[in-house]
């Protein structure tokens, strides 16, 4: 840091004799929390957020703060060594990404990624640049955990023998990701940091009540190499708020209740065999830990700014955060399965473990077979299909579908098609015979793909648009040797009752609008409407509209950028 600023950054809190060197990237739902701390602590240089109206409520708010919309012109700040990213999860590698490139320190709100893959390249690429990088999973932080971890290290409660978590309350039901990745990664990492191991199984179930396929309820199931267990149990639909975590000893028990005035008490609780042969429980009051009273979210970040100024690791750092990541991913893995199963997480590509309980040639409990969604008759060799199909939809022979794909009502899979992981297909769908789809396609209902259709990862085809395989077709003249390809790159979305005439190219990224018509191959990122359609404009990746001037562009919701070449290309200069 230059001379001027050597000063301790974290009695800045205390004195006024350092200038701000901190940016905000997001400060919405939670961000105006990290917002009003940094302006507090006297770091905060800028807050960036692409919501207009907010900007103009947070200037009122506080004065002295410079506000941009512009992701770029944070990152071209010279004066700005350190960066706080709370903007959605599905951003966060992006922003994290281009903020180590730029030679900035990063704290970026839990999860780190969306994926084990995208984290590790995070973690790596700040040990690479030598800048920190933390993630905020702030129970790490609370005094009241904090002490849990003394009294846990002291022996006070004995041998761990189990330890779970509750997260609950009847709150924001969100529809971009599911209550796992939202609530859990919280208690996750607390339990992983008391435990300091990871687990060796992993396993999860939980409801979707309100919105298909965004779970608002879920059980997380662990267990470790010492054979502690233990459990994480969120939900959106709880009659009221809870939020403890409980660790049971041989000698005592221990309840963190952060929404008790209370928030660590100790139960000194008995369990003797009597006889040796019958447990009995022998119960005792409960006694207060005294606790100190501090903010957990201004705690954390003072923690980071220490780490800036002294560079040294982040108790949450990038990999504690891959490490929690991994959870996250074997437990979405479980749930969609759609039952019950164990993943070992030192063997992640081994099939489920199997018990006394539970089929050896599967793993999976006889009675699972009477489930309609997990059918014997899509078992091949030793193995059953790792995937959810509804017992009214039809699959063919000789079709593969990949770990997690889900494939809903009266829905037919023909012969010889090719469907990737973890794609969803809705109801009355028709695909095939011999059609390729990538990883993570969605297909809307009633939506056909016929051969010679090939869709790459991660294509959205909105509710019965449709795809042609000849050009010229008569009823009554068979034209089969005459099926033209049509190639769907990867990212592109078709919209709702659009038709996609044989033998184009989408490509990737691109936006088709609902009911248009292509019949001439569309650009890399170019957004095509109309009837017959043209192109209007261009999209960022994440969807979001471009505006393009002097041949570049600035993506204004996640901060991607674009150069126009020769005015027909657009080139993604953020990767």
């Amino acid at each position: 840091m230059p001379a001027k600023k050597k000063s301790n950054i974290v009695s800045k809190y205390f004195l006024n004799n350092v200038s701000p060197f901190v940016g905000l990237i997001g400060f919405g739902y939670w961000g105006k929390n990290i917002l009003r701390n940094l302006r507090e602590l006297g770091v905060l240089d800028t807050a960036c957020d692409s919501n207009q109206n907010l900007i103009s409520e947070q200037k009122k708010i506080f004065s002295g703060v410079n506000f941009t919309s512009s992701f770029d012109e944070v990152l071209q700040n010279k004066d700005i060594k350190a960066l706080a990213i709370s903007t959605p999860a599905a951003t966060h590698a992006n922003f994290v990404k281009q903020s180590l490139l730029a030679g900035k320190d990063v704290f970026v709100e839990k999860p780190l990624a969306l994926t084990v893959k995208e984290g590790q390249k995070l973690a790596e690429l700040a040990e690479k640049e030598n800048r920190i990088l933390m993630v905020g999973h702030i129970l790490q932080y609370h005094p009241a955990v904090l002490k849990l971890k003394e009294l846990i290290a002291s022996g006070e409660i004995g041998k761990i023998q189990y330890i779970y978590s509750n997260r609950l309350n009847i709150g924001k039901l969100r529809t971009e990701e599911n209550i796992l990745w939202s609530f859990a990664p919280h208690d996750i990492s607390v339990i992983l940091m008391l435990l300091e191991e990871e687990p060796i199984k992993v396993s999860a179930f939980g409801e979707d009540s309100f919105n298909r396929h965004v779970y608002d309820t879920t059980m997380t199931s662990m267990e470790f190499g010492t054979g502690v267990k233990g459990h994480v149990f969120v939900s959106w639909l709880h009659p009221y708020k809870e939020q403890k975590l409980i660790v049971v000893g041989s000698k005592a028990m221990i309840v963190f209740d952060d929404l008790n005035q209370d928030k660590l008490r100790i139960y000194p609780h008995k369990i003797e065999w009597e006889g040796g042969k019958i447990p009995v429980a022998y119960k005792a009051d409960y006694k207060a830990i005294p606790v100190k009273d501090a903010e957990p979210l201004k705690q954390e970040l003072k923690h980071f700014l220490e780490c800036v100024e002294k560079k040294k690791t982040p108790r949450t750092d990038g990999f504690e955060g891959v490490k929690v990541l991994k959870v996250l991913e074997r437990a979405e893995e479980s749930l969609s399965h759609n039952v019950r199963q164990d993943f070992n997480m030192a063997q992640p590509d081994k099939n489920v473990t199997s018990s006394p309980s539970t089929s050896l040639r599967t793993g999976l409990s006889k009675d699972h077979y009477k489930c309609p969604s997990i059918r014997p008759e899509h078992v091949k060799g030793s193995q059953l299909k790792k995937y959810f199909a509804h017992e009214s939809s039809f699959i063919d022979e000789d079709v593969e579908i990949g770990e997690g794909t889900k494939i809903w009502h009266f829905s037919h899979i023909l012969k010889g098609s090719k469907i990737g992981n973890r794609c969803i297909i809705g109801q009355n769908v028709m695909i095939g015979p011999e059609v390729k789809i990538g990883d993570k396609c969605k297909l809307q209902n009633n939506v056909s793909v016929y051969t010679g259709v090939i869709l790459e990862d991660g294509v959205f085809c909105g509710p019965s648009c449709v795809f042609t395989n000849v050009y010229n077709p008569r009823a009554f003249i068979e034209r089969k040797n005459e099926f033209m390809q049509t190639l769907i790159k990867k990212g592109a979305t078709v919209g709702a009752n659009a038709t996609i005439i044989c033998g184009v190219t989408i490509g990737k990224y691109a936006m088709i609008g609902a009911g248009a018509v292509i019949k001439t191959d569309v650009l890399d990122y170019a957004v095509f409407a109309g009837v017959p359609a043209k192109q209007i404009a261009w999209t960022c990746q994440c969807g979001t509209t471009l505006k393009v001037c002097n041949d570049h562009a600035l993506c204004k919701d996640c901060g991607n950028k674009y150069m126009l070449k020769n005015g027909k290309v657009i080139v993604d200069l953020s990767k």
